[in-house]
């Protein structure tokens, strides 16, 4: 279980792309305690400096300020890397409803850019981040690799291109992709502010301060949402797994339900608040439910989550309460 036991060359380099965020950062963290190089590529627009300063200290650990949506810059950051974990990308469906030009420069044609980069370059695998949003409308639960609905948001079709890419890179080019579709991650170093922030970390910070949050739609909402740890391990694996399971896409989550407004009441508990949420309209593109059916990344990656949503939530919480001011 886990990935602390996975064993990879120590002359091992690795290319996290977004390492500068809150899953790259984590990456980045447990590459290099693994043993292994590690090259951060980040433009920092969304991820954030002292992400990266937390390793400049470690040489193997290398940070190039670059935007994936320049060509040459890919090719920089690829050179002489075996594996590829792309995080680079702008999230939050909101954001891509009111930015969809935007979204089609960095998550479409940044992710071609390095999925070209790795096939010159030589890559062995590369790892890329999906999204549980690619199922779009599709109402069956839990949700299976293969049954997807209609799209909901621009940034639900930016996923589902690259998928398409991650396909078609394998079936001409020979590139082992892998693509993880994540379910709401949540954990220690999740940005907690601005107008598009999860929902988790975004809870946990009005309630230190005794602010009130609000709920979109009426709380009861159902997401699977996976702890920091399970995506580190899907990750890491993937760039283990064999070739024949490349060109795909897996589900990476833990594979539970949680209603919003449950999570919300145990944040509070959790914290010794006594606040009530309020209740703002539902988003648009969001998706009612979620819960993924993890079978087909157990059996092709090996992949075996340590993490449930009560463990993770502890440890989540324990982080926030150490380090926000």
């Amino acid at each position: 279980m886990g990935y602390q036991n996975l064993s990879f060359p120590k002359e091992s380099i690795f290319l996290v792309t977004g390492g500068a965020g809150f899953i790259g950062s984590n990456l980045c963290e447990q590459i290099l305690n693994l043993g292994c190089k590690v090259v951060c590529l980040d433009n920092l627009s969304t991820g954030k400096r002292e992400n990266v300063e937390l390793f400049l200290h470690n040489p193997n650990y290398t940070f190039i300020r670059g935007d994936i949506r320049d060509f040459d810059t890919c090719m920089q950051a690829c050179a002489g890397v075996d594996y590829v974990l792309h995080q680079a990308a702008w999230g939050s469906v909101p954001r891509s409803i009111e930015m969809p030009q935007l979204y089609e420069e960095i998550n479409i044609r940044g992710t071609l850019n390095m999925m070209e980069a790795a096939r010159q370059c030589g890559v062995q695998k590369f790892v890329y981040a999906s999204s549980s949003s690619v199922y779009g409308d599709h109402p069956v639960l839990p949700k299976v690799e293969g049954a997807e609905g209609n799209v909901l948001s621009p940034y639900a079709l930016t996923k589902r291109v690259c998928e398409e890419y991650g396909k078609l890179y394998k079936k001409l080019y020979g590139l082992d992709t892998y693509g993880l579709r994540y379910f709401n991650v949540f954990g220690r170093r999740q940005d907690p502010d601005g107008a598009y922030a999860a929902v988790i970390p975004k809870f946990i910070k009005m309630l230190l301060h005794d602010e009130t949050p609000t709920i979109h739609g009426d709380g009861k909402q159902s997401r699977d949402f996976t702890y920091i740890d399970n995506v580190v391990e899907a990750n890491l694996k993937a760039c283990l797994a064999p070739s024949e399971a490349a060109g795909e896409a897996y589900n990476i989550a833990y594979g539970g339900r949680e209603y919003l407004i449950d999570i919300y009441y145990a944040l509070a508990r959790a914290l010794g608040k006594d606040i009530e949420p309020n209740f703002g309209p539902e988003r648009a593109g969001d998706i009612k439910h979620s819960n993924a059916d993890i079978s087909k990344a157990r059996q092709n990656l090996g992949y075996d989550p340590d993490y449930d949503f009560e463990s993770g939530l502890r440890l989540a919480v324990d982080w926030y309460v150490a380090n926000l001011k």
